[in-house]
């Protein structure tokens, strides 16, 4: 009897493609090369002491986050830096001031990841010379005695900058992400979860109640090793709505909608608003109307608002990023900003109206 044999070739071997990879130096080493003066220690320890104190209503004044969409011309950040530090010694009865300094970009698809990833901008990666030049970014920012807030993105870029960091964010693209839920459990700052891109107040409340809890996790340790990390959660983790592809939530309903879900927090003003993204339909030019709008609804009573955010450069608008132009100085290169006139045209006005409140 005959059989038919099958005969099977034989499989191509697979391969992973080969990745080249560069040491970092470890945590502990950059901050030991980069140390931050007494000036900007006190700095940061006072700012992340006064935006828990307003966040538990014993300050009643309004935190205003404040800065550009995305760092990227260290000498224009310093400039806008001082303009910054010098209006918050103006207004601080009212106001407490701290300046965004966002070093990663969150991407959808692909594009520019931020200074700590290409410095540079122009596609070659250099993340030893970003996390360099970030740090010392943020050690002048807290010497001029101005707080910093960021937005931790990369669980391991976070030790390498988040002592010279006063007020953190997970944004809408994470918020949902165990991992950076664990991550704001251990930040030893203040951190606002924002809901997630299409609105939904409800992921950014479940955040909250994660990073509130205790967590054993794996992370990376000061001298940049594999370790189980455990964590006492973050007491001051609270809501950040930001909008979302079901429009704003920059409103009362939103706010009560945030308060209720968290069911009798533990801090009394537990929500920030913020001006751009979704809730000003990524037109820059809505910022300073919903900022106002923003104070209005703290004037009526609705307590639990701790501040808002807004994106803010030394000049209005956005340009590209394309390598070989010649780029406006002191112009966002992500999303578009107001201009510094307005900025502290806006923070003025805020400053009337709180004061107006006092007054009445």
């Amino acid at each position: 009897m005959k059989t038919n044999t099958i005969t099977q070739s034989p499989s191509p071997s697979v391969e992973a493609p080969a990745v080249d990879s560069t040491p970092l130096p470890s945590p502990r080493k950059l901050r030991a090369a980069i140390p931050p003066s007494p000036v900007a220690k006190a700095t940061v320890s006072n700012g992340r002491a006064t935006i828990a104190r307003i966040l538990e209503a014993d300050d009643p004044r309004l935190l205003v986050v404040c800065g550009p969409c995305s760092i990227h011309d260290i000498n224009a950040s310093i400039e806008y830096a001082k303009r910054l530090s010098h209006l918050a010694r103006r207004v601080e009865s009212r106001i407490a001031i701290a300046m965004r300094t966002y070093f990663e970009k969150p991407r959808s698809i692909v594009g520019w990841k931020g200074l700590v990833y290409d410095p540079e901008l122009n596609g070659s990666s250099d993340p030893t010379l970003g996390l360099g030049i970030a740090r010392r970014l943020l050690a002048k920012v807290n010497e001029m005695g101005l707080p910093c807030a960021t937005e931790f993105l990369n669980p391991v870029v976070a030790p390498y900058l988040e002592d010279l960091i006063a007020y953190g964010a997970i944004g809408a693209r994470t918020a949902e992400s165990q991992i950076h839920r664990e991550l704001a459990s251990r930040l030893p700052m203040p951190v606002g979860i924002k809901n997630d891109m299409e609105g939904n107040i409800g992921c950014a409340l479940n955040a909250v109640r994660s990073a509130n809890q205790a967590h054993s996790f794996f992370g990376t340790d000061d001298d940049g090793g594999n370790a189980i990390l455990n964590a006492p959660g973050n007491p001051y983790a609270h809501v950040f709505l930001r909008g979302g592809r079901s429009g704003p939530n920059l409103d009362q309903a939103s706010i009560e909608t945030a308060c209720d879900g968290l069911a009798r927090p533990h801090l009394k003003r537990p929500v920030m608003l913020d001006c751009s993204h979704a809730n000003s339909g990524k037109d820059h030019r809505r910022q300073g109307s919903n900022a106002l709008e923003a104070t209005r609804l703290f004037q009526e009573g609705r307590d639990a608002i701790a501040g808002i955010m807004l994106e803010s450069n030394l000049v209005e608008g956005n340009q590209p990023i394309e390598t070989g132009v010649n780029r406006t100085y002191g112009q966002s290169v992500t999303d578009s900003c107001i201009g510094w006139d307005e900025t502290e045209s806006v923070i003025l006005k805020i400053h009337d109206l709180l004061n107006s409140k006092i007054d009445t």
